[in-house]
């Protein structure tokens, strides 16, 4: 039987799970080795160091580099206050005066009497970075971060934006084809909740959302328009995650109208109510990133010290499920029903290896290319 081996989408109902939570820089780790954290906790923290801002004070005084020792009133590694004076000048009896203040709320990091340059450096801006998940420390990275072990729900998205959100998971719907456009199912909701929907979403029931403080919406199916009015501008092939937008979306079929996969969705049923950690950073093509949702439990388990992950089959094989990840038939669900050993020619005239597949929802028979379907990993 002929077999290939592709990475694949994961619907887990009960996992163990890792994350590597990293500081940008070093900096200072803040927790031990197997202690407990919560998903807000902040396991790690460093300085960012500020910018500099540098002052020609012997130029705009008019005298000697070596002269500016006279005027100081701040020396280096002192405490400065934005508008405050740092020199003072007089001439002339004091008959003439001048003053430099601080262009900055920082320290004064360097005074040169060779150059006559006095460098100040804003604050530095604290970095955290918080556990994401309930969990276990699992291992240190010393002076960077965490590894973070959990057991639960695993779910991963086709596609996302926006940044990690953790907060109450809400499921607003009773079925999995159901829409979010009727904006009274936002009457219950609380700000933090991460809600769950059916098929589809609209614009009008996004701002509503908002509104009510809503951080994260997991659906099956949005426009790719109504996604560019939210961001402003249209997805290309980058990495997403990182959008300046108050809401976090995991979208787990693909675009426009289509029913979120049953078991995805029962899954998210039966963990109505619960905590919820979420990442809408996605990367479709070199370096595969999909937005994940993870749903700790474990209260399940006496300890997750001694779980090994199983191993997760990704081969690709006849009866295999399969979802397709380009158009036109994106987000589609699909069974193999053969895998084609020779290369075979598609309409750009490149010869590839291709899968012959049956959708789910229509029973169209399609010959497509392997490289652009993955298998869905379930347990």
């Amino acid at each position: 039987m002929a077999h290939a081996y592709v990475p694949g989408l994961k619907v887990l109902s009960r996992t163990v799970i890792r994350k590597e939570r990293k500081l940008p820089i070093e900096g200072e780790v803040l927790v031990e080795k197997h202690s407990y954290v919560k998903a807000n906790d902040v396991v790690a923290r460093a300085l960012l160091p500020g910018p500099v801002d540098i002052i020609n004070a012997a130029n705009k005084l008019g005298i000697d580099p070596q002269e500016l020792s006279l005027f100081l009133l701040k020396k280096e590694g002192d405490r400065v206050n934005e508008g405050e004076v740092i020199v003072k000048y007089s001439s002339f009896f004091g008959l003439f005066k001048q003053e430099i203040k601080s262009s900055v709320t920082g320290f004064v990091e360097s005074i040169s009497l060779a150059t006559g340059q006095i460098i100040l450096r804003k604050d530095p801006t604290p970095i955290e970075v918080v556990a994401f998940i309930d969990g276990i420390i699992e291992d240190i990275i010393p002076k960077n971060g965490v590894i973070v072990k959990t057991y639960g729900t695993y779910i991963q998205g086709i596609f996302g934006v926006g940044k990690e959100k953790i907060g109450k998971l809400k499921v607003i719907v009773d079925k999995n084809s159901d829409d979010l456009i009727d904006l009274s199912l936002l009457d219950t909701v609380e700000k933090g909740d991460i809600l769950v929907g059916g098929s589809y979403i609209s614009k009008q029931f996004i701002d509503k959302a908002i509104e009510k403080g809503v951080i994260g919406i997991i659906v099956g199916g949005i426009d790719a328009e109504t996604l560019k009015e939210i961001l402003g501008y249209e997805i290309g092939v980058a990495v997403t995650g990182t959008e300046d937008i108050p809401i976090t979306f995991i979208i787990t079929e693909g675009f426009g109208k289509i029913n979120m996969a049953e078991k995805t969705f029962k899954l998210l049923k039966s963990s109505n109510g619960r905590d919820v950690s979420i990442s809408g950073a996605t990367q479709i093509r070199a370096g595969v990133i999909r937005p994940e949702i993870i749903i700790p439990y474990l209260e399940e388990i006496q300890s997750i010290k001694d779980i090994d992950q199983e191993p997760i089959s990704t081969v690709l094989e006849k009866g295999a499920y399969v979802r397709i990840i380009r158009e036109p038939y994106f987000g589609k669900i699909a069974i193999i029903t053969d895998l084609i050993e020779e290369p075979y020619s598609i309409p750009t005239e490149s010869k590839v290896r291709v899968a012959k597949i049956k959708l789910l929802d229509t029973g169209e028979e399609l010959i497509y290319p392997r490289a652009n379907i993955e298998i869905i990993e379930e347990k």
